[in-house]
């Protein structure tokens, strides 16, 4: 069943965009599995929120949570170089995305319940709690937890296939093989301490080595909302994830001759 829902992913976003026509261009997904009851599940009420909910509350008698990353096309980064705002294209990418998770959660829903198996799922964002800007489900994390990558100081998670993209998730009462987690770093400051070219994307000095900013990153993203109103809510920046050398890669195992996992 793994490799059915990889495949079902894979498969439903190459004809997504082709179907529905859409500008957006996404790269092959990466695809990760957790078993529910892993016990970092819980440490994400110390690290995210006290909040934070754990598979088996989104689905009772959850067994395993499923994390995908939809990496963006490389036009589309490329696009979001320049100038201070987000670029149209990045920002119809992101508006773009989320009705992708959208429509692919409701479409492995249908996929598994025919198999007799339960899905719950959240969206993909704005979800979040206002006053504190910290998420109750957060997908980043559910997607470290089933080893889709590691976090860089931009606070993205780094995949194989870098970092300009999507995460989104879902849970199930299917049982399946977990992936083996790897603590292997995928940042090149985490690793060496050679890279903080996130820390200079930055537009709005909310990113720095040691700490973030989460207000003043909000503060540029409405920013952008309010520039992009007549394509939808596009609440995002991107600045510090493009032009990097983990924007389509990990630059760590590029560097360190295919040594790590992600």
């Amino acid at each position: 069943m793994r490799e059915l829902i990889v495949s079902e992913i894979e498969l439903f976003t190459s004809h997504y965009q082709a179907e529905r026509r859409k500008k957006t261009a996404w790269r092959k997904p990466v695809v990760g599995f957790a078993a529910a009851e892993d016990p970092a599940f819980k440490v994400l009420k110390q690290v995210v929120s006290p909040n934070h909910l754990e598979p088996s509350d989104l689905l009772p008698g959850a067994k395993t949570a499923v994390a995908y990353f939809l990496p963006f096309g490389e036009q589309v980064a490329r696009s979001n170089m320049e100038g201070r705002l987000a670029s149209p294209e990045w920002a119809t990418a992101y508006i773009d995305t989320n009705n992708l998770i959208a429509a692919l959660n409701e479409h492995l829903k249908h996929f598994l319940e025919a198999r007799d198996y339960t899905v719950a799922t959240t969206p993909a964002t704005h979800n979040f709690d206002r006053e504190r800007l910290i998420s109750n489900w957060s997908h980043r994390h559910i997607g470290y937890i089933a080893c889709l990558g590691n976090f860089g100081v931009n606070n993205m998670l780094i995949t194989r296939f870098g970092c300009c993209g999507r995460i989104g998730s879902f849970v199930t009462d299917l049982e399946m093989p977990a992936d083996q987690p790897v603590n292997d770093e995928t940042c090149l400051y985490r690793y060496d301490s050679s890279c903080l070219k996130c820390n200079d994307r930055c537009v709005n000095a909310a990113l720095f080595r040691d700490r973030f900013d989460r207000w003043k990153c909000y503060e540029m993203c409405l920013q952008n909302e309010e520039r992009y109103l007549e394509i939808g809510n596009a609440d995002v920046c991107g600045k510090c994830l493009v032009g990097l050398p983990c924007s389509f890669t990990n630059p760590v195992r590029q560097s360190n001759s295919g040594n790590n996992s992600f």
